[in-house]
């Protein structure tokens, strides 16, 4: 009867997260459809704004049905959030910089700045990935992760949330190989940090400044600060060693996640 019950329940929150997801999934689309035809970033920063409010209205209805708080999905700030935020973000920055670095060593490929830039685009930019990674952290390694952890582990928690993050990149635009390789590994990095600071502080820091600083360097949507240039008929093979480095790299930080001390000061709640 005991094992009845437990089953019950786990059952229960998979189908809650799970349709909380897609209801993130769902305003997202909606909101994409309202911008459509502004120009941007205004456009960008409309869908963000709209499907990040939409990600913590139904965040506050999810933990009421599910049982616990804001607090509890980690999704309040407390005295460590700014700390969180910066330390993520600094992190973040060191890793999306080690992974063209890693690239560089082996040569035919070399970063020039780009001079169409100017600083309002730098912020802008910025501004619209910070708030990518709070709409994604809140839809993801908030009520979601915290509820399945809570009854599955975090492992199983992991996988599940990773699954649904991959697929929602895929129906965005990425490819399968693209999608598990490159925002698999991501959904565990973030989803570790999310797990051991039992917040999303952390993550976001990580999130964003992982985007912001590959936007800045030319390997996220054309030029950034830098234009990437590859040597003619060596684009499969930077390609290919691209994957390997942030394959290493994304390797490197979630091991140094995993056997972070759990009782370190730096993951402490705030009560």
């Amino acid at each position: 009867m005991e094992q009845n019950l437990k089953s019950s329940k786990w059952l229960y929150t998979i189908g809650r997260v799970l349709l909380f997801c897609l209801s993130c999934a769902i305003i997202l689309a909606l909101s994409s459809g309202l911008t459509k035809g502004w120009s941007n970033p205004w456009s960008s920063a409309l869908t963000i704004a709209i499907a990040g409010a939409g990600a913590f209205i139904l965040t506050t209805l999810f933990v009421r049905w599910e049982g616990f708080s804001l607090k509890d999905a980690g999704v309040l700030p407390g005295r460590f959030t700014v700390p969180r935020l910066l330390t993520g973000f600094l992190i973040g920055l060191i890793l999306a910089v080690l992974q063209p670095v890693l690239i560089l060593i082996t040569g035919h490929m070399t970063l020039i700045p780009f001079r169409g830039l100017t600083l309002n685009s730098i912020i802008i930019n910025l501004l619209l990935y910070i708030a990518v990674a709070c709409r994604e952290e809140i839809a993801f390694r908030g009520y979601p992760l915290r509820a399945l952890n809570n009854v599955i582990g975090p492992w199983y928690a992991q996988l599940i949330i990773a699954i649904v993050f991959i697929t929602e990149h895929v129906i965005g635009g990425m490819t399968w190989p693209q999608a598990i390789f490159g925002s698999g590994m991501g959904a565990l990095l973030f989803g570790l940090a999310a797990l051991k600071t039992k917040g999303i502080a952390l993550s976001i820091g990580l999130h964003s400044a992982w985007n912001f600083g590959q936007w800045s360097l030319g390997f996220k949507n054309g030029a950034g600060i830098f234009k990437v240039v590859i040597e003619k008929g060596y684009e499969a093979r930077v390609e290919q060693i691209g994957w390997v480095s942030y394959f290493l790299v994304m390797s490197l930080a979630i091991g140094c996640f995993y056997y972070w001390k759990k009782d370190s000061p730096a993951f402490k709640l705030s009560k």
